[in-house]
Protein backbone atom coordinates (compact mmCIF):
# COMPACT_ATOMS: atom_id res chain seq x y z
CA UNK A 1 0.00 0.00 0.00
CA UNK A 2 0.84 3.58 -0.56
CA UNK A 3 0.19 6.40 1.92
CA UNK A 4 -0.12 10.32 0.73
CA UNK A 5 -0.66 13.49 2.88
CA UNK A 6 -1.81 13.36 6.62
CA UNK A 7 -4.61 15.40 7.34
CA UNK A 8 -5.38 17.66 10.53
CA UNK A 9 -5.93 14.72 13.37
CA UNK A 10 -8.90 15.13 15.66
CA UNK A 11 -8.80 15.67 19.35
CA UNK A 12 -7.75 12.45 21.17
CA UNK A 13 -10.39 9.60 21.23
CA UNK A 14 -10.96 7.07 24.28
CA UNK A 15 -8.46 3.95 23.79
CA UNK A 16 -9.76 0.84 21.52
CA UNK A 17 -8.47 -3.00 22.96
CA UNK A 18 -6.71 -4.60 19.88
CA UNK A 19 -9.51 -6.31 19.31
CA UNK A 20 -11.44 -3.86 18.53
CA UNK A 21 -8.97 -2.72 16.16
CA UNK A 22 -8.75 -6.03 14.32
CA UNK A 23 -12.54 -5.83 13.23
CA UNK A 24 -11.95 -2.14 12.23
CA UNK A 25 -9.33 -3.31 9.98
CA UNK A 26 -10.54 -6.02 8.51
CA UNK A 27 -13.68 -4.19 7.73
CA UNK A 28 -12.13 -0.82 6.46
CA UNK A 29 -10.65 -1.59 3.32
CA UNK A 30 -13.65 -3.51 1.77
CA UNK A 31 -16.03 -0.58 3.23
CA UNK A 32 -13.67 1.74 1.29
CA UNK A 33 -13.87 -0.33 -2.44
CA UNK A 34 -17.34 -0.72 -1.97
CA UNK A 35 -17.75 3.03 -2.09
CA UNK A 36 -15.04 3.98 -4.73
CA UNK A 37 -13.34 6.72 -1.93
CA UNK A 38 -14.62 7.79 0.89
CA UNK A 39 -14.34 11.05 3.03
CA UNK A 40 -11.88 10.38 5.93
CA UNK A 41 -14.75 12.11 8.28
CA UNK A 42 -17.51 10.09 7.43
CA UNK A 43 -15.38 7.31 7.78
CA UNK A 44 -14.16 8.09 11.18
CA UNK A 45 -18.09 8.65 12.27
CA UNK A 46 -18.81 5.19 10.53
CA UNK A 47 -16.83 3.45 12.50
CA UNK A 48 -17.48 5.48 15.91
CA UNK A 49 -13.71 6.58 15.82
CA UNK A 50 -11.65 9.85 15.73
CA UNK A 51 -10.08 11.23 12.64
CA UNK A 52 -6.41 10.82 14.04
CA UNK A 53 -7.66 6.64 14.92
CA UNK A 54 -8.52 6.24 11.48
CA UNK A 55 -5.38 7.64 10.05
CA UNK A 56 -3.42 5.21 12.51
CA UNK A 57 -5.23 2.31 11.33
CA UNK A 58 -4.27 3.62 7.26
CA UNK A 59 -0.65 3.98 8.13
CA UNK A 60 -1.20 0.21 9.86
CA UNK A 61 -2.45 -1.15 6.60
CA UNK A 62 0.30 0.55 4.66
CA UNK A 63 2.81 -2.27 5.95
CA UNK A 64 -0.04 -5.39 4.47
CA UNK A 65 0.19 -6.89 1.20
CA UNK A 66 -2.37 -10.16 0.12
CA UNK A 67 0.27 -13.16 -0.71
CA UNK A 68 -2.30 -15.17 -2.41
CA UNK A 69 -2.33 -15.77 -5.53
CA UNK A 70 0.34 -13.85 -6.34
CA UNK A 71 3.44 -13.82 -4.57
CA UNK A 72 3.40 -10.11 -3.99
CA UNK A 73 -0.29 -7.95 -3.75
CA UNK A 74 0.11 -5.33 -2.95
CA UNK A 75 -3.07 -2.94 -2.57
CA UNK A 76 -2.49 1.22 -3.42
CA UNK A 77 -4.32 2.91 -0.18
CA UNK A 78 -4.65 6.79 -0.50
CA UNK A 79 -6.23 9.46 2.10
CA UNK A 80 -4.77 12.91 0.75
CA UNK A 81 -6.88 15.49 0.61
CA UNK A 82 -9.39 13.91 3.10
CA UNK A 83 -10.88 11.32 0.57
CA UNK A 84 -9.56 7.54 0.95
CA UNK A 85 -9.11 5.88 -2.08
CA UNK A 86 -8.17 2.07 -2.54
CA UNK A 87 -6.87 0.39 -5.95
CA UNK A 88 -5.67 -2.64 -7.06
CA UNK A 89 -7.72 -4.13 -4.08
CA UNK A 90 -9.40 -7.03 -7.27
CA UNK A 91 -8.38 -10.06 -4.73
CA UNK A 92 -10.73 -8.60 -2.27
CA UNK A 93 -14.13 -8.98 -4.41
CA UNK A 94 -12.51 -13.28 -4.41
CA UNK A 95 -15.01 -15.28 -2.69
CA UNK A 96 -13.03 -16.78 0.79
CA UNK A 97 -11.68 -20.10 0.63
CA UNK A 98 -11.85 -22.59 3.71
CA UNK A 99 -8.61 -24.26 4.12
CA UNK A 100 -8.63 -28.08 5.26
CA UNK A 101 -7.78 -27.26 8.67
CA UNK A 102 -10.47 -24.76 8.86
CA UNK A 103 -13.27 -26.90 7.15
CA UNK A 104 -12.60 -30.15 9.24
CA UNK A 105 -12.86 -27.79 12.80
CA UNK A 106 -16.33 -26.17 11.39
CA UNK A 107 -17.68 -29.84 10.67
CA UNK A 108 -16.84 -31.04 13.66
CA UNK A 109 -18.31 -28.06 15.49
CA UNK A 110 -21.50 -28.60 13.24
CA UNK A 111 -21.65 -32.17 14.16
CA UNK A 112 -21.63 -31.53 17.81
CA UNK A 113 -23.73 -29.42 18.09
CA UNK A 114 -26.21 -31.56 15.66
CA UNK A 115 -25.81 -34.01 18.86
CA UNK A 116 -27.30 -32.05 21.15
CA UNK A 117 -31.02 -33.18 22.26
CA UNK A 118 -33.86 -31.15 22.02
CA UNK A 119 -32.48 -29.12 19.40
CA UNK A 120 -34.21 -26.69 17.46
CA UNK A 121 -34.51 -26.57 13.95
CA UNK A 122 -32.02 -29.83 12.88
CA UNK A 123 -33.25 -30.16 9.91
CA UNK A 124 -31.79 -26.61 8.50
CA UNK A 125 -28.78 -27.87 10.38
CA UNK A 126 -28.37 -31.03 8.87
CA UNK A 127 -28.92 -29.22 5.52
CA UNK A 128 -25.78 -26.85 6.47
CA UNK A 129 -23.68 -29.83 7.22
CA UNK A 130 -24.37 -31.24 3.59
CA UNK A 131 -23.77 -28.23 2.08
CA UNK A 132 -20.21 -27.69 3.45
CA UNK A 133 -19.43 -30.96 3.31
CA UNK A 134 -19.97 -31.35 -0.87
CA UNK A 135 -18.12 -27.64 -0.81
CA UNK A 136 -15.15 -28.98 1.34
CA UNK A 137 -14.29 -32.30 -0.73
CA UNK A 138 -11.03 -33.94 1.25
CA UNK A 139 -11.97 -32.31 3.97
CA UNK A 140 -14.96 -33.29 4.99
CA UNK A 141 -13.40 -36.74 5.57
CA UNK A 142 -10.97 -35.40 7.13
CA UNK A 143 -13.45 -34.35 9.83
CA UNK A 144 -14.62 -37.96 9.26
CA UNK A 145 -12.11 -39.25 11.60
CA UNK A 146 -12.42 -36.96 14.71
CA UNK A 147 -15.77 -38.02 16.85
CA UNK A 148 -17.12 -35.67 19.86
CA UNK A 149 -19.69 -37.08 22.29
CA UNK A 150 -21.65 -34.16 23.90
CA UNK A 151 -22.52 -34.57 28.10
CA UNK A 152 -26.19 -33.71 27.88
CA UNK A 153 -26.41 -34.65 31.34
CA UNK A 154 -28.96 -32.70 33.51
CA UNK A 155 -30.11 -32.54 37.07
CA UNK A 156 -33.79 -32.38 36.47
CA UNK A 157 -34.62 -35.37 38.45
CA UNK A 158 -35.28 -37.17 35.04
CA UNK A 159 -32.26 -39.53 33.82
CA UNK A 160 -33.59 -39.29 30.26
CA UNK A 161 -34.72 -35.71 29.99
CA UNK A 162 -31.55 -33.02 29.73
CA UNK A 163 -30.78 -30.02 31.77
CA UNK A 164 -31.88 -28.06 28.36
CA UNK A 165 -35.12 -29.67 27.80
CA UNK A 166 -35.64 -29.31 31.78
CA UNK A 167 -35.23 -25.61 31.19
CA UNK A 168 -37.55 -25.28 28.43
CA UNK A 169 -40.36 -27.59 30.19
CA UNK A 170 -40.29 -25.11 33.07
CA UNK A 171 -40.71 -21.82 31.11
CA UNK A 172 -43.61 -23.60 29.03
CA UNK A 173 -45.38 -24.33 31.96
CA UNK A 174 -44.55 -21.67 34.05
CA UNK A 175 -42.34 -23.27 36.91
CA UNK A 176 -39.44 -21.94 39.05
CA UNK A 177 -36.21 -24.09 39.02
CA UNK A 178 -33.97 -24.65 41.59
CA UNK A 179 -29.90 -24.32 40.35
CA UNK A 180 -26.70 -25.24 42.01
CA UNK A 181 -24.66 -22.98 40.52
CA UNK A 182 -20.85 -22.53 40.16
CA UNK A 183 -19.74 -19.29 40.74
CA UNK A 184 -15.98 -19.19 39.02
CA UNK A 185 -15.01 -15.77 41.08
CA UNK A 186 -15.53 -17.24 44.12
CA UNK A 187 -14.61 -20.90 42.87
CA UNK A 188 -17.56 -21.89 44.85
CA UNK A 189 -21.47 -23.32 44.12
CA UNK A 190 -24.20 -21.62 45.19
CA UNK A 191 -27.97 -22.68 45.49
CA UNK A 192 -30.95 -20.30 44.21
CA UNK A 193 -34.74 -20.85 43.05
CA UNK A 194 -34.86 -18.68 39.75
CA UNK A 195 -38.11 -17.72 37.87
CA UNK A 196 -37.06 -18.70 34.19
CA UNK A 197 -37.62 -16.19 31.69
CA UNK A 198 -36.44 -17.26 28.58
CA UNK A 199 -33.26 -19.06 27.20
CA UNK A 200 -31.05 -17.27 24.76
CA UNK A 201 -27.20 -17.72 23.21
CA UNK A 202 -25.05 -15.32 23.39
CA UNK A 203 -21.69 -15.43 21.91
CA UNK A 204 -21.62 -18.91 21.64
CA UNK A 205 -23.11 -19.45 24.73
CA UNK A 206 -26.73 -20.50 26.51
CA UNK A 207 -27.75 -19.17 28.71
CA UNK A 208 -30.73 -19.02 30.97
CA UNK A 209 -32.10 -15.91 31.59
CA UNK A 210 -34.54 -15.53 34.57
CA UNK A 211 -35.59 -13.30 38.33
CA UNK A 212 -33.07 -14.72 40.46
CA UNK A 213 -34.53 -15.00 44.13
CA UNK A 214 -31.60 -15.16 45.87
CA UNK A 215 -29.87 -11.77 44.25
CA UNK A 216 -33.79 -10.01 43.92
CA UNK A 217 -32.83 -9.40 39.88
CA UNK A 218 -32.94 -10.17 36.65
CA UNK A 219 -29.63 -12.57 35.93
CA UNK A 220 -28.17 -14.51 33.25
CA UNK A 221 -27.07 -18.29 34.32
CA UNK A 222 -24.71 -20.08 31.55
CA UNK A 223 -25.82 -23.83 31.42
CA UNK A 224 -22.64 -24.97 31.76
CA UNK A 225 -22.02 -24.21 34.82
CA UNK A 226 -25.25 -25.32 36.12
CA UNK A 227 -24.29 -28.22 38.09
CA UNK A 228 -27.72 -29.50 39.14
CA UNK A 229 -31.84 -28.32 37.90
CA UNK A 230 -34.67 -28.96 39.71
CA UNK A 231 -37.92 -28.33 38.26
CA UNK A 232 -39.92 -26.96 41.19
CA UNK A 233 -43.61 -27.81 41.30
CA UNK A 234 -44.09 -23.63 42.36
CA UNK A 235 -45.27 -21.22 39.66
CA UNK A 236 -42.58 -19.19 38.54
CA UNK A 237 -43.52 -15.20 39.69
CA UNK A 238 -41.46 -12.73 37.37
CA UNK A 239 -42.13 -9.00 38.91
CA UNK A 240 -43.70 -6.80 36.43
CA UNK A 241 -41.03 -4.64 36.53
CA UNK A 242 -38.34 -7.07 35.89
CA UNK A 243 -36.66 -5.89 32.46
CA UNK A 244 -34.72 -8.80 30.07
CA UNK A 245 -31.39 -7.93 29.61
CA UNK A 246 -30.45 -6.28 26.51
CA UNK A 247 -28.10 -8.81 25.43
CA UNK A 248 -26.99 -7.06 22.14
CA UNK A 249 -25.04 -4.00 23.93
CA UNK A 250 -22.92 -7.24 25.53
CA UNK A 251 -23.63 -9.35 29.07
CA UNK A 252 -21.49 -6.86 31.38
CA UNK A 253 -23.95 -5.17 33.65
CA UNK A 254 -21.93 -3.46 36.61
CA UNK A 255 -24.26 -2.64 39.16
CA UNK A 256 -24.07 0.74 40.81
CA UNK A 257 -23.28 -1.49 44.24
CA UNK A 258 -20.42 -3.38 42.62
CA UNK A 259 -16.58 -1.86 43.83
CA UNK A 260 -14.74 0.17 41.02
CA UNK A 261 -10.90 -1.19 40.57
CA UNK A 262 -8.73 1.40 38.63
CA UNK A 263 -5.23 -0.75 37.04
CA UNK A 264 -2.72 1.05 35.38
CA UNK A 265 -1.09 -1.69 32.71
CA UNK A 266 2.31 -2.14 30.93
CA UNK A 267 2.71 -2.76 27.13
CA UNK A 268 2.85 -6.27 28.63
CA UNK A 269 -0.34 -6.32 30.19
CA UNK A 270 -3.21 -4.34 27.76
CA UNK A 271 -4.58 -7.96 27.43
CA UNK A 272 -6.24 -7.04 30.42
CA UNK A 273 -8.25 -4.67 28.45
CA UNK A 274 -9.35 -7.27 25.67
CA UNK A 275 -9.87 -10.47 27.67
CA UNK A 276 -12.49 -8.29 30.52
CA UNK A 277 -15.33 -5.83 30.40
CA UNK A 278 -13.70 -2.83 31.59
CA UNK A 279 -16.04 0.22 32.45
CA UNK A 280 -13.05 2.76 30.87
CA UNK A 281 -9.93 2.47 29.24
CA UNK A 282 -7.46 5.44 29.00
CA UNK A 283 -4.35 6.05 27.13
CA UNK A 284 -1.26 6.72 29.21
CA UNK A 285 1.76 6.80 26.80
CA UNK A 286 4.22 4.54 25.47
CA UNK A 287 1.51 1.48 25.42
CA UNK A 288 0.45 1.82 29.12
CA UNK A 289 -3.22 2.05 30.33
CA UNK A 290 -5.37 2.82 33.09
CA UNK A 291 -8.48 0.57 33.40
CA UNK A 292 -11.18 0.68 35.19
CA UNK A 293 -14.00 -2.15 35.97
CA UNK A 294 -16.36 -3.09 38.36
CA UNK A 295 -16.94 -6.28 40.13
CA UNK A 296 -19.14 -6.98 42.94
CA UNK A 297 -16.65 -9.84 44.84
CA UNK A 298 -12.95 -8.24 44.75
CA UNK A 299 -11.08 -11.37 45.32
CA UNK A 300 -10.50 -12.23 42.01
CA UNK A 301 -9.11 -8.81 40.98
CA UNK A 302 -6.69 -10.20 43.45
CA UNK A 303 -5.76 -12.60 41.42
CA UNK A 304 -5.09 -11.09 38.66
CA UNK A 305 -2.76 -8.85 40.04
CA UNK A 306 -0.72 -11.43 41.26
CA UNK A 307 -0.60 -13.06 38.34
CA UNK A 308 0.31 -10.05 36.39
CA UNK A 309 3.54 -9.50 38.27
CA UNK A 310 5.05 -6.44 37.19
CA UNK A 311 2.87 -6.51 33.98
CA UNK A 312 0.31 -4.13 36.03
CA UNK A 313 -0.98 -2.80 39.48
CA UNK A 314 -3.98 -2.29 41.11
CA UNK A 315 -4.12 1.86 42.25
CA UNK A 316 -7.23 2.28 43.33
CA UNK A 317 -8.77 1.58 45.97
CA UNK A 318 -6.44 1.65 48.15
CA UNK A 319 -7.06 -1.19 50.57
CA UNK A 320 -7.82 -3.59 48.07
CA UNK A 321 -4.00 -2.51 46.46
CA UNK A 322 -2.69 -2.94 50.16
CA UNK A 323 -4.11 -6.40 50.05
CA UNK A 324 -2.66 -7.16 47.13
CA UNK A 325 0.79 -6.14 48.24
CA UNK A 326 0.61 -8.35 51.43
CA UNK A 327 -0.62 -11.52 49.06
CA UNK A 328 2.44 -10.76 47.01
CA UNK A 329 4.91 -10.70 50.56
CA UNK A 330 3.08 -13.76 52.29
CA UNK A 331 3.77 -15.42 48.53
CA UNK A 332 7.13 -14.25 48.16
CA UNK A 333 7.65 -15.07 51.71
CA UNK A 334 7.24 -18.59 51.17
CA UNK A 335 10.19 -18.66 48.87
CA UNK A 336 12.41 -16.80 51.16
CA UNK A 337 12.04 -13.48 48.76
CA UNK A 338 10.24 -11.36 50.93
Amino acid sequence: MTAKATPKAAAKGPAATSTDRLARLLALVPYVVNRDSVALGEAAAAFGVTEKQLIDDLNMLWCVELRAPDPYCPIDLSYEGGEITVAEAESIARPLRLKVDEASALLVALRMLAGIPDLDDRDALSRVIAKLEGAAGAAASVAGQVAVEVDARGGSGDPGRTGLGALRDAIARGRRVHLTYYVPARDENTERDVDPMRLLVVEGNTYLEGWCRRAEAVRLFKLDRIADLAVLDVPARVPDDAEPIDVDAGLFRPSPADEAVTLELTPRGRWVADYYPCESVEELGEGRLRVVLRTPDARWVRGLALRLGDQGRVVAPARLASEIREDAVRALARYGMA
